[in-house]
């Protein structure tokens, strides 16, 4: 394959720099102080570090559910209170019948060879279920060699292990920072009182929750400054005697891997996905919320409920402010499409910023519309009050799905599925589709296993757009070497469980000398895991022909193919890429000036 003369440079230099730049992989020992090389790229890593006894069998999940695994005997309520149209309290309160509990029917072994247990069936008995696990930042050359590892402390953050859509990784817009988002323990949410039969929650928050890796159901967690009283995940162990709640924390980390973190009370009861710090220095995020019980019909109608509604989606977070709490939190746009759920066509997960407009993108859940979005203005950076955020347009982008195509955009095996996004020029967008995720089995193509389905294999992997007279176009999809649907082996992992590459998740780009460009990608799998997110996957690597517009208009061969650069190991799963942060700003990665 052939690379660039400075790619090959950093190769040579991570042979001495491996050893003595950073620390280990598995991040145990720091060594001396840390430094991003210049040049390279980095990568979000998670690694399971549970065991057996992290999860009993048997036990309700989430932790501290109330109530019963049957639905015939759970007939357990709390108190919301109403609200009129602008979320304003009334003097009136709904009961709101809680969820059944889910229950544990594994124990927390990580898939093995010496037994059948796997952590990840309990998937499958707890809609919310996840276990928080360590966050490295490695730092590879552009060809996947290591030069170094940053780990997150454990009792400052954490992400959810199998939580795919976490822990994207944005290089700001000055080049000189990364940031990614995770959680962070805050004051546990106030206990709720069943004494008069129907629970009403108190107003004193509790102790404040611990921030440590194999904590149960985190991602479905409260946020202290949002506490559903419906939502089920009220503790994060068996054993805590407290509800807990997590902020969902923006991370920033410089060039010299100097860590700061701001928490924030948007997306409670479910997960953040991205943030990006903008030219103008303030945070730019995405993420989804609202794990509740409230009914459709009534989140517009409840205090609660509005609050969920309007604190989920793109988000304008402050750097170092305090976290702002329900009702003041800043979210960007709203909408709601007819027969949806409040807050949940705002499900954003991909998020980027170009020529100083905020871009996200919506690829899963059943409500609204999976598609490539502008939030706000061209040009313009979403700043000022509450009222003015809230009021910002979100609008997708010319020749994408639309709103009139919803319904069928979010079908579950032949919509549209986009992930990262990465702006090459003005006229130019690479968009990641991570696939359907459907497993077919029993399936053989060209003489060769395979398990994704035909919308899988038609329209999953690299997306290339061009935008020609005011409309979007897809011109193709780069494929070649992702090897979709076909079953990979791990080390020390059960053939059973092999997964298959589905597609492709977040992304991050660099415009060469020579017309063309290199883009990394975090693979999607699917698989028989009982949780796919779990499942080993890969940093891949590809080059394009930048003004190219048709496959077959690429000659050379060594352009248009993925290479697998690194393969997460049983244990780990990768997240997000970035290309390194620098130290001067303005300056591109290989010592170019660019504007």
């Amino acid at each position: 394959m052939r690379r660039t003369l400075f790619g090959l440079a950093l190769t040579v230099l991570a042979l001495g720099l491996a050893a003595n730049n950073a620390i280990a992989q598995d991040g145990n020992d720091r060594g001396h102080e840390f430094h991003f090389v210049p040049g390279s790229i980095v990568l979000t890593r998670t690694v399971y570090v549970g065991n057996a006894s992290t999860v009993t069998i048997g036990e309700n999940l989430p932790p501290g559910c109330v109530g019963s695994t049957n639905s015939a005997q759970n007939n357990v309520t709390v108190q919301v209170q109403s609200s009129d149209s602008n979320g304003n309290p009334l003097g009136t309160f709904l009961a709101v019948a809680l969820p059944t509990c889910g229950y544990a029917s594994d124990n927390g072994e990580y898939p093995n060879l010496e037994d059948s247990h796997n952590v990840w069936n309990n998937a499958g008995t707890d809609g919310d279920f996840g276990i928080t696990s360590p966050i490295f930042l490695d730092n590879l050359t552009d060809d996947g060699h290591l030069l170094g590892t940053l780990p997150i402390p454990t009792d400052q953050m954490v992400t959810s292990f199998s939580s795919k859509s976490e822990l994207a990784l944005n290089r700001s817009i000055d080049g000189k920072s990364l940031t990614f988002v995770g959680y962070r323990g805050g004051p546990g949410c106030p206990v709720i009182d069943f004494s008069s039969g129907t629970g009403v929650q108190g107003t004193t928050s509790g102790p404040v929750s611990p921030t440590a890796p194999s904590l149960i159901d985190v991602s479905a967690s409260n946020t202290p400054g949002l506490c559903d009283p419906t939502n089920q995940a009220i503790a994060s162990s068996e054993s805590s005697p407290f509800p807990t709640a997590y902020y969902r924390a923006v991370a920033e980390v410089d060039a010299d891997g100097h860590i700061k973190f701001t928490d924030n009370n948007a997306y409670s009861g479910d997960n953040d996905r991205a943030a990006i710090k903008a030219s103008n220095g303030l945070y730019y995020m995405a993420g989804n919320d609202n794990s509740g019980n409230i009914p459709k019909k009534n989140v517009a109608t409840t205090v609660t409920g509005f609050d969920l509604a309007h604190a989920t989606g793109a988000e304008l977070l402050v750097p170092d402010a305090i976290p702002p709490v329900a009702p003041n939190i800043d979210m960007i746009g709203y909408f709601v499409l007819s027969g949806d759920k409040a807050g949940k066509d705002t499900n954003f997960r991909g998020l980027t910023i170009f020529n100083n407009t905020v871009y996200v993108t919506k690829g899963s859940g059943s409500n609204g519309l999976n598609s490539v979005f502008q939030v706000g203005s061209s040009g313009v950076l979403p700043t000022g009050s509450q009222a003015s955020l809230i009021a910002e347009p979100i609008n997708p982008l010319p020749g994408f799905p639309q709103f009139a195509d919803a319904a069928a955009s979010t079908s579950s095996t032949t919509g549209d599925f986009p992930f990262g996004v990465w702006f090459a020029n003005a006229n130019t967008l690479y968009v990641c589709d991570e696939g359907t995720g459907t497993y077919v089995p029993n399936q053989e193509i060209n003489g060769q296993t395979n398990v994704a389905d035909a919308d899988t294999l038609a329209n999953a992997g690299l997306q290339k757009w061009v935008l020609e007279n005011g409309t979007w176009t897809r011109v193709y999809v780069l494929q070649n070497g992702l090897n979709l649907g076909v079953p990979y082996g791990i080390r020390n992992y059960p053939a059973a469980l092999d997964p298959a590459t589905d597609g492709c998740r977040n992304i991050a780009g660099r415009v060469n000398h020579d017309g063309t460009v290199t883009i990394w990608a975090v693979t999607s799998t699917v698989s028989t895991n009982g949780d796919t997110g779990a499942d080993p996957n890969k940093l891949v690597m590809v080059n394009d022909v930048l003004g190219a517009k048709s496959l077959s208009s690429v000659r050379d061969p060594w352009l248009e193919t993925f290479e697998t650069v690194r393969s997460a190991r049983a244990g780990e799963a990768f997240r997000g890429v970035a290309l390194a942060p620098v130290d001067e700003p303005g300056r591109d990665d290989d010592g170019r000036n660019h504007n």
